[in-house]
């Protein structure tokens, strides 16, 4: 990942003076894949701030975001974009806003659905006359880890509703698969569900029972919208202007039915987006925004433990210190 944020910071014209990794290995296959002159690569953090850049990325694994974040912010860095989930606490989650605000830094977390065609095209359709509005979001898709991207359709939803979570039921799978990112991470998949106040409701079904794809669907007062996110195919089933009168119980009236390709993303060109939003300082996914997809993430690991019962996102504020081995 952080050899596609290199790309997405040159493509957006950013002058990239220095990579770290404390892997020594991994430092130099990276900085020979990037053309990084042995100058400009770095075993440890602090060595690169010296170089005193305007911008910093943080591409590394959850467990250090709040320390390199905090690093970055207190070297003086103005812009700080940190890859997601944002923490492995609530309470590393408030220590990194509290410390970029403190120091005037301003930070993001790579939440890139609100620069995508397969967020923003269903988004303006439920948002017509023709669809009504958006009663749910149900997500099925192959397992991949509920910090890794299920973060990102909880931060969706909330695009999507314009409206923060109220409470949260899952069931986590007690099925554990090796994780991708190394044995020392863990990052169970399952169903979970997500409500909002108005009684819009995000249906997310992705553990190990799942292996292929992922498959969204938005559901509304005259319509629905497939999407096939990683193929990049749409569909669109709304009823007749004639029918919208009608009761929600007459659910097989005639349709207007249609299909589109649109773009499946591209994470440089998704990033690229985010970063230039960042810099311009208007329309960024926020610390804020990735401090509550965190918090959405926390409810449902209690809402598991607690007997699958709702859990509301103020309770779990009392869990705040609580960490996980989330990659």
């Amino acid at each position: 990942m952080g050899r596609r944020h290199v790309a997405a910071l040159r493509a957006g014209g950013f002058d990239v003076v220095g990579i770290a990794d404390t892997d020594p290995e991994a430092l130099t296959s990276a900085g020979a894949a990037l053309s990084m002159p042995r100058h400009a690569q770095f075993v440890k953090p602090e060595q690169l701030l010296t170089l005193q850049p305007d911008c910093v990325v943080i591409a590394t694994t959850a467990p250090s975001h709040c320390q390199l974040t905090c690093l970055a912010a207190d070297a003086g860095v103005r812009y700080i974009l940190c890859e997601k989930p944002m923490a492995v606490s609530l309470a590393e989650c408030d220590t990194m806003i509290e410390v970029a605000a403190h120091a005037g830094a301003t930070l993001a977390i790579n939440h890139q659905m609100r620069f995508m065609e397969r967020f923003l095209e269903p988004l303006r359709i439920v948002k017509s006359e023709d669809f009504g509005g958006l009663g749910s979001m149900t997500v099925v898709a192959g397992n991949f880890g509920l910090a890794m991207n299920g973060t990102h359709y909880f931060e969706a939803f909330r695009m999507m509703t314009g409206e923060c979570a109220s409470e949260v039921t899952a069931w986590l799978s007690p099925l554990r698969v090796p994780n991708p990112r190394g044995r020392s991470f863990e990052d169970p998949g399952g169903a979970v569900r997500v409500n909002t106040a108005s009684g819009k409701a995000l249906y997310l079904a992705a553990g190990p029972e799942h292996g292929h794809g992922i498959i969204t669907t938005y559901a509304g007062p005259f319509g629905v919208v497939v999407v096939d996110e990683l193929v990049g195919g749409l569909s669109l089933s709304v009823r007749t202007s004639e029918d919208r009168s009608l009761s929600s119980t007459r659910y097989a009236t005639a349709s207007v039915r249609s299909t589109r390709k649109i773009s499946p993303g591209d994470p440089i060109v998704d990033t690229q987006a985010v970063l230039d939003s960042l810099v311009r300082g208007q329309g960024f996914p926020s610390g804020h925004d990735g401090r509550t997809a965190v918090q959405v993430l926390l409810a449902a690991y209690v809402s598991d433990e607690q007997g699958h019962r709702a859990v509301s996102l103020e309770e779990v504020d009392e869990f705040n210190k609580r960490q996980f081995a989330w990659a």
